[in-house]
């Protein structure tokens, strides 16, 4: 039991070293080749902070653990809306860029929607995976393409982990050597994680799909949680955003995609996760259109509603997987009362936000 907890924490440690090193590498090199910082923060940061969820779930897929691969996916692509975003609203209100709400946004609920349809038959196929790595490919040059034609909007020069301009005066090989070491940590970490996660899955009598939703969700998250919160404290805002919706998007199509191809196309996805999980990721995705929309930012209450909704989901994930007698009455707390307040509050909000801004134009 201890050997497995310590696997599990030591990869974890690892594992955010390891994302750090290769952030922090390639940021300058995309700084020295002159990408604007909102691309840098879409693609690299965004890919960067992802990589432990990549490295966690090829692992988990090569070793046959593919269920483990699609949980962790899922669990952490709500715990970077639901607990991320939700505390970083709570440390400072949250701007929100418009490039988001035009493009990535619809981009992330347009991958949430494609991942539950090719779902659908229970698991990712060959062909499924080769289809989502190749959109995220398509995603990233998009973003290159419109950088270099100057279309892209600025984001906020004080960006702590893209690094200062002299960054981008930094020698070739320090910034390869910080990129290999942060891919080894990635390897490494990923390995220890997975194997303290299975044995502590069987040792509890629970299974890897409930390990992967919540706790290696959770832990695979860190590098998203500690970019946001500092991005919020140092008053980058919009930042906070940006890596999270840029961070579910690579998560699904390159983390899924290419477990998917290195598992020869056998990620299992489990029935329960199938039912529920996906289907409130989705939900969570269509979501954050009009809650992004109103006034184009994120209130301290706005976090608390979000953050709230991650520790209902956890009690409730957590009752399921033990049996709670409970469960029952919290199903119908959740579909009577929660979801309904939380869909009308979502539409007035927006009805209220476009008729100020219509009264601005007027």
């Amino acid at each position: 039991m201890i050997a497995y907890w310590a696997g599990l924490l030591g990869g974890l440690v690892v594992l955010v070293l390891g994302a750090n090193g290769l952030v922090k590498g390639a940021s300058r090199l995309a700084l020295a080749a002159g990408l604007t910082p909102l691309v840098i923060g879409l693609t690299i940061v965004a890919f960067g902070t992802s990589a432990p969820e990549l490295a966690v779930s090829v692992a988990a897929a090569y070793s046959g653990s593919s269920a483990l691969s699609v949980a962790n996916v899922i669990g952490s692509n709500h715990f970077n809306i639901l607990c991320i975003l939700g505390l970083s609203a709570l440390v400072a209100p949250l701007a929100v860029d418009r490039q988001l709400v035009r493009l990535d946004v619809p981009v992330m609920i347009g991958a949430s929607v494609l991942l539950y349809v090719l779902a659908l038959d229970g698991s990712i196929g060959f062909l499924d995976s080769f289809l989502l790595a190749g959109l995220v490919i398509a995603y990233t040059s998009y973003l290159i393409v419109e950088a270099r034609r100057g279309r892209a909007a600025e984001a906020e020069k004080d960006v702590e982990i893209a690094g200062p301009a002299s960054a981008r005066r930094m020698a070739l090989v320090p910034n390869l050597a910080l990129i290999m070491a942060g891919i080894t940590g990635l390897v490494l970490g990923s390995r220890l994680l997975v194997q303290g996660a299975i044995g502590l899955a069987r040792a509890f009598g629970v299974s890897e799909v409930v390990i992967g939703l919540t706790i290696i969700a959770a832990g695979t998250s860190l590098p998203e949680l500690a970019t946001s919160v500092v991005a919020a404290l140092k008053g980058a805002r919009d930042i906070a955003v940006g890596n999270i919706v840029g961070s579910n998007i690579f998560n699904i199509l390159s983390v899924l995609g290419f477990s998917g191809l290195a598992s020869r196309g056998r990620l299992a996805v489990a029935p329960d996760v199938l039912a529920f999980d996906i289907p409130l990721m989705v939900g969570v995705a269509f979501a954050c259109l009009p809650l992004f929309r109103t006034g184009y930012s994120l209130s301290r209450a706005n976090g608390a509603v979000l953050f709230g909704s991650y520790v209902l989901y956890i009690v409730w994930t957590v009752m399921k997987a033990t049996g709670n007698q409970a469960l029952h009455a919290l199903n119908g707390l959740i579909v009577q009362i929660v979801i309904p307040a939380l869909i009308v509050g979502l539409v007035v909000a927006l009805v209220a936000a476009l008729r100020k801004e219509a009264k601005g134009t007027s």
